[in-house]
């Protein structure tokens, strides 16, 4: 009980201190709605599908790509640096918080965040006449999967790359958008040549977009995205493996300092 309260209370004041800066949280909110509605277009004109079927496949990709991506990956590494910049760690030393509390509770602070954007963004494609065609389930299963590895990842670049919080953006770009790109996020990924393709198959968001893609807009069935399923499942668990170690280290260090 102690782990889950202090956890708790380390996601609320996270969300309400977001939820204080009303513009981030109102440009978290435009970001992914503008982007699934330009893709949502693009795709219809494109590839003559009708308004519904082109936000049908938009969605998932807007989600994963653009919501989730920015929110959880760029948001942890923030909160990660901020904190340290903050010297709120410091203050964590000698106060009777577990640092395991804190590390969950920014895992479930970001996990509320991307439940949030993904209820907006299938908000929206629903108004266009797209409709969730498959498993409910196992899309909720590949999301949380998905906001798992962005947050993991989020830990050890925050405390392994990021010393300032200027360093964020520059760091969220170098390693983002080329993976965003080759993950189909932004171009579908039948479009790319099969040398990328091949190459898309180490990058965990092209999985992410392939499996998110194939149960909410062609309503597949695990056993159709199994490789991509398996793939995410396990980068998962390694995310929060090295999210943790990342986290442990970064405390060790300040302490001594």
């Amino acid at each position: 009980m102690k782990y889950w309260r202090e956890t708790i209370a380390i996601t609320q004041r996270i969300l309400i201190e977001l939820l204080r800066r009303r513009r981030s949280l109102i440009f978290w909110s435009i970001f992914p709605v503008s982007l699934l509605i330009l893709s949502g277009f693009i795709l219809s004109e494109r590839a003559n599908l009708s308004l519904a079927v082109a936000f049908e496949y938009a969605a998932p990709s807007t989600l994963v790509g653009a919501a989730l991506f920015f929110s959880c990956l760029g948001g942890s590494v923030a909160t990660v640096v901020a904190e340290r910049e903050q010297q709120t760690l410091k203050r964590l030393f000698i106060s009777p918080l577990s640092g395991t509390s804190y590390f969950l509770g920014i895992f479930l602070a970001h996990t509320c965040i991307g439940i949030g954007q993904t209820i907006l963004v299938y908000t929206v494609a629903a108004f266009w006449g797209a409709t969730f065609k498959g498993s409910i389930f196992l899309g909720l299963v590949i999301i949380l999967l998905s906001i798992v590895s962005y947050v993991g990842l989020g830990f050890i670049l925050g405390t392994q790359l990021a010393r300032r919080t200027e360093d964020v953006n520059a760091l969220v770009a170098a390693f983002g958008v080329p993976l965003l790109i080759l993950g189909g996020a932004f171009l579908p990924s039948s479009l790319f040549p099969k040398t990328l393709i091949n190459i898309a198959k180490y990058d965990p968001i092209y999985h992410m977009n392939e499996a998110l893609v194939g149960v909410s807009a062609k309503g597949e069935e695990i056993s159709s995205i199994t490789s991509h399923f398996v793939f995410l499942l396990v980068f998962a668990a390694v995310m929060v493996l090295g999210g943790w170690l990342s986290y442990r280290r970064m405390l060790i260090v300040e302490r001594k300092l």
